[in-house]
């Protein structure tokens, strides 16, 4: 890239990047590493990964942080319960983050401004007069309607149902509001078009895919386990605690009925109490954080991802696949991928199938050698992080040369 094509951009996020948050993390790296100058204003909840922030620092130009009060977001909330936002968008409203966003754009000259997900599109009114990109991820309303379905929580259904009328509402005026809209999927994007009124401006919404770091995650040369499956995600996530359940409550059954020893391996941050619990079966281990996924990837001899509803791209498929870990997914969890079933990964829609897709490869250790392979080369292909930065770039330069 020609140093006339380098943007300044500045990145405002409502949580800090991490190897947990990979989206903006990994976008940030790949960004700075193709010339562009980076600056992160990043929102600070509490209990967010702070990990990844001397990372962070080696490439920005600056970064600053702004913590957000435990008692915020339920003060957030409350005031937006009679009326029509959404408390995803009231979640992380902070009269600190705005000025601290106005003193920014005082002090400094942008480009443009990247501002991510549902959680920070309130912090759009404060970046006003500077053209802004928004990432909205995933369509929110469209997870909830899935989740109002298919959770088996109650306490998830529940939120779903508070919220979901408010959060159509609300992303169906992203598109009005922004310069461009980017989401990781197709269905995501159809979604949104469908909740946007007329006159509907199309050629805002862009499908961005995510994509997962090459050389961070690649084979290990480290022994297989032959008996054990591996879960992992961040275990708080509602669709991550369904699919925990369903694999140990559901899958696990039909899979110990021909072979007892196999174990499974639970692993990401923040398990609940009802994912824990999982553990009493001794052949179930539940980690919590660790401070590596890569060793536990690198060592299972399947990933399974059971998740009975998603939107969007499913981050853990993308980093077994690039480890070389065959994967057993539902269809709900590859639609938005361009994987071949059968030579990239193994689809199954029932428990039984899922365990039949899992136990047929446990038999077959040739058959995982060669699945991995193939899964290692569509990442590869299809989810290199520099693609899609170099696809943002222009995309930047796209809605500066609008004006």
């Amino acid at each position: 890239m020609n140093a006339s094509d380098a943007l300044h951009v500045l990145f405002v996020t409502p949580y800090l990047p991490s190897l947990i948050r990979v989206r903006p993390f990994n976008l940030i790296k790949a960004l700075a590493a193709q010339g562009h100058r980076i600056s992160l204003l990043a929102l600070h909840p509490p209990g967010d990964d702070a990990g990844g922030l001397s990372d962070l620092r080696g490439w920005c130009e600056w970064v600053r942080v702004v913590p957000l009060p435990r008692w915020r977001p339920l003060w957030n909330a409350l005031r937006v319960l009679p009326g029509d936002t959404p408390f995803q968008a009231a979640y992380s409203r902070s009269p600190q983050m705005v000025r601290a966003i106005r003193q920014t754009l005082e002090r400094n000259h942008f480009d443009v401004a990247h501002l991510e997900h549902l959680r920070g599109a309130e912090f759009g009114e404060a970046l006003e007069g500077l053209p802004v990109v928004f990432d909205s991820v995933d369509s929110i309303a469209l997870l909830f309607e899935r989740a109002l379905r298919q959770a088996p929580r109650w306490q998830s259904r529940f939120l779903a149902r508070l919220d979901l009328a408010r959060t159509r509402r609300y992303e169906g005026q992203l598109l009005h509001r922004f310069r461009r809209v980017l989401v990781t999927s197709p269905e995501d994007r159809e979604m949104l078009l469908r909740l946007t009124p007329p006159p509907v401006p199309e050629e805002r919404l862009i499908v961005l895919p995510n994509g997962v770091d090459l050389r961070y995650f690649r084979p290990m040369g480290l022994e297989r386990r032959p008996d054990t499956l591996i879960f992992s995600g961040k275990m708080s996530y509602h669709a991550n605690v369904a699919a925990a359940l369903c694999l140990v409550q559901e899958v696990m059954p039909h899979i110990w009925a021909r072979r007892p020893q196999v174990q499974v391996w639970i692993v990401g941050k923040d398990p609940p109490s009802v994912v824990r619990e999982l553990a009493a079966d001794d052949r179930v281990l539940v980690t919590g954080t660790v401070p590596d996924l890569r060793p536990y990837l690198a060592q299972a001899a399947v990933a399974i991802t059971p998740l009975r509803y998603s939107v969007g791209i499913q981050n853990k498929v993308l980093e077994a696949m690039a480890m070389g870990t065959p994967v057993v997914t539902t269809p709900a969890t590859c639609r938005a991928l361009a994987v071949e079933p059968g030579r990239d990964l193994l689809v199954a829609e029932t428990p039984a199938g899922l365990a039949e897709a899992v136990l047929s490869l446990l038999a077959d250790e040739a058959r995982r050698r060669q699945m991995g392979r193939a899964a290692r080369r569509y990442v590869e292909t299809h989810h290199d992080w520099n693609a899609v930065a170099a696809r943002l770039g222009a995309i930047y330069r796209e809605v500066v040369a609008e004006g």
